[in-house]
């Protein structure tokens, strides 16, 4: 027998609900294994606040797919979004999920006021929504991370340190 190709699953997009909690826990675990716990994005979460009203989930029919999930913070006084974790399962990467989560979180916090966006990650795929290392260049993160994965979107510069 031959398989066939897969088809573009039917997403619907939806804001993170406290009930939707487990499944991207599971998700994230899934995606990232316990070593997300150790990266510099995890210690900007310890510091931000969660907006469940920015953060986006992806499903297809009542399996989770996707997250996002978006943190308001501050550089110099600022208030700021830093995105992350974004995490897709496997069969579903091919579709573009990924970037459909980024763009329409990105466009949530942009609509609640936010125009500047953060995150740590490759710029030749965060390039194509509009995220650039140049402007978050000076961006000072709570540990180690190498400068030229601190990207952002909406700001021609951002000067100091991520605090809460």
């Amino acid at each position: 027998m031959i398989a066939q190709p897969s088809a573009e699953p039917a997403l619907r997009f939806s804001f993170e609900q406290p009930q939707d909690a487990e499944a991207i826990e599971a998700l994230l675990d899934h995606a990232f294994g316990p070593g997300r716990f150790t990266k510099v994005s995890e210690r900007v979460r310890e510091i931000a606040e969660f907006r469940p009203d920015l953060s986006v989930c992806a499903w297809d029919g009542a399996r989770l797919v996707g997250s996002v999930r978006m943190w308001k913070a501050h550089v110099a006084g600022a208030p700021v979004i830093f995105l992350g974790p974004l995490a897709v399962e496997a069969d579903v990467r091919k579709h573009g999920t990924g970037g459909l989560l980024v763009q329409r979180a990105a466009a949530a916090a942009e609509a609640a006021g936010f125009p500047v966006v953060l995150l740590v990650g490759d710029e030749p795929y965060f390039g194509r929504f509009g995220f650039t290392a140049a402007p978050a260049k000076d961006v000072r993160l709570p540990g180690p991370v190498d400068q030229r994965r601190v990207l952002a979107r909406g700001a021609q510069a951002l000067l100091g340190a991520l605090t809460a």
